[in-house]
């Protein structure tokens, strides 16, 4: 699969950037009765890497399934080019900037300081769902704080798996390495036992004992976050179909910035082989409802946290195009991501849906699903997607806002940006320059539009300035890139040793 190939198998996708709005059912009725909520959320997951956004490289028909029986969309953003303000955005409805939650926990600190825990004092989704008398768990990664603010701190009844760490130490069981070990796990495990599947097991273990009540599963996979470990017959699996591959006339890895280059090519076994079993795991959990006597009466919501890990000084493990960069940056690459409901009875299977959301917008969606009330003041940056959803309306918002005032290893500097409609500007914090694209017409984000349009450039900076100072975002203090590169250096010597 060469970049033309997977171009083109990403056309009807890319394609959907045109339509505006959401293509549905006409309105369905929402039942009184309250929905179960099972929430997948993949770490690192690309837009592209799944095959209902055109790889053809990974496969996952489990996934496509989901698709075809709810709703995808095309535009759907993360609140964060990484993890951990992602998490926090989905979780209390606000955007990483007004929680101070700007940077992945565990990150360096210059040039902002940041938050490194969720504040107990927020009410997330976990609290007020069951406070209604749902059954909540946490299967999976937390990466919110450190056993203080715990998941279950934050809501959860059961927290499995779940610390303060980003990534497992290791995949394959007992899931440790020279310097920890993945805590919170429960009693058990056997040799070559696989993180995935296991964190599977726990969430159908546990969606047994819940079956009578209403229930929120947040099955929050660490793959396909680093370090790229896959079981060995499917690393074989994919190794072979990488070898089948035609050789492509185009470069493997082209530069974005500096000495950091971004990868073109999906053909990394190892990388498909955790693709294929986080597939495998929402294939699992989509049976037991089906067995349970649940799946009409559960929403299903699939998300990806940050953009696919491209773009590296070493080599990254997926491919984003057409999309720009990865991982870390606030082009599209960074931010955009696969995001599928399915609700049986309301949401028309098989629909799409163009309109730009973002992950702020789930907290007030669940409450409405829910049948209960908004809580405008906890979900501030959040908009319900029910309109959406059963085809109803569209969404009554200006525009969607970023904050990443950091060095990223994938070498993003500081910046923002703001998505109006179909124009995207992006303002670099070193030097103030801006630059604007035209997503309609530009996904890959090649023809700066910034000098061209000065009055849109303009209004767009406004916007972007002034929804800082409304949620009180923090600005870098100086230039300090050393500062980062040095701290970046130490930890690449630390995790070699």
């Amino acid at each position: 699969m060469n970049r033309r190939d997977f171009l083109k198998n990403i056309g009807a996708a890319a394609a959907m950037l045109a339509m505006g709005g959401c293509a549905a059912a006409p309105k369905k009725t929402v039942s009184d009765k309250k929905p179960n909520f099972v929430f997948f959320l993949i770490d690192d997951l690309g837009w592209t890497d799944l095959g209902c956004y055109g790889s053809t490289f990974y496969e996952t028909p489990n996934i496509d399934r989901l698709a075809d029986e709810g709703m995808r969309f095309t535009d759907a953003y993360a609140a964060c080019p990484v993890c951990s303000p992602t998490r926090a955005s989905i979780l209390t409805g606000k955007y990483p900037a007004r929680l101070g939650i700007t940077q992945w926990i565990g990150g360096q600190d210059t040039p902002t300081p940041y938050r490194h825990y969720l504040p107990l004092e927020e009410v997330t989704i976990a609290e007020t769902l069951r406070s209604r008398g749902y059954a909540t768990a946490c299967v999976g990664k937390w990466h919110l704080g450190d056993k203080n603010h715990y998941p279950d701190r934050q809501g959860f009844d059961v927290n499995i798996g779940g610390d303060s760490f980003g990534s497992p130490p290791a995949y394959f069981y007992p899931y440790k390495n020279d310097r920890r070990a993945l805590l919170e796990m429960p009693p058990g495990g056997s040799e070559g036992e696989y993180l995935t599947d296991r964190l599977t097991d726990e969430s159908l273990k546990w969606l047994d004992a819940n079956k009578g009540r209403p229930f929120m599963l947040y099955l929050s996979h660490y793959a396909v976050h680093t370090p790229i470990q896959s079981k060995q017959e499917l690393t074989d699996k994919y190794k072979a179909k990488a070898e089948r591959l035609p050789a492509g006339k185009e470069a493997k890895f082209l530069p974005v910035y500096g000495k950091y280059q971004t990868r073109q090519v999906q053909d990394n076994p190892a990388y498909a082989g955790m693709v294929q079993s986080v597939d495998e795991s929402i294939g699992r959990i989509m049976k037991k409802l089906e067995e349970l006597g649940v799946a009409d009466n559960t929403v299903v919501i699939f998300m990806s946290d940050n953009g696919g890990l491209s773009t590296v000084p070493r080599q990254g493990p997926t491919a984003n195009l057409p999309l720009r960069a990865g991982k870390g940056w606030l082009y599209e690459g960074g931010i955009r991501e696969p995001m599928i409901i399915k609700w049986p009875g309301v949401v028309a299977a098989g629909s799409t849906c163009s309109e730009p959301v973002t992950s702020t917008d789930f907290y007030p969606t669940m409450l409405e699903m829910a049948g209960m009330g908004l809580h405008p003041e906890q979900h501030a940056d959040g908009v319900s997607l029910l309109g959406l959803l059963t085809g109803t309306g569209k969404l009554k918002r200006k525009a969607i806002y970023w904050h990443y005032p950091h060095y990223h290893g994938s070498g993003c500097r500081p910046c923002g940006a703001v998505r109006e409609g179909n124009f995207k500007l992006i303002e670099w914090y070193e030097d103030n320059s801006v630059e604007l694209y035209d997503l309609k017409n530009d996904i890959s984000e090649k023809n700066d539009l910034a000098r061209r349009m000065p009055e849109k450039t303009a209004e767009l900076q406004q916007m972007l300035s002034r929804w800082r100072k409304q949620v009180k975002a923090k600005m870098p203090e100086g230039n300090r890139r050393d500062d980062f590169e040095t701290w970046q250096a130490s930890r690449q010597e630390q995790s070699s040793n």
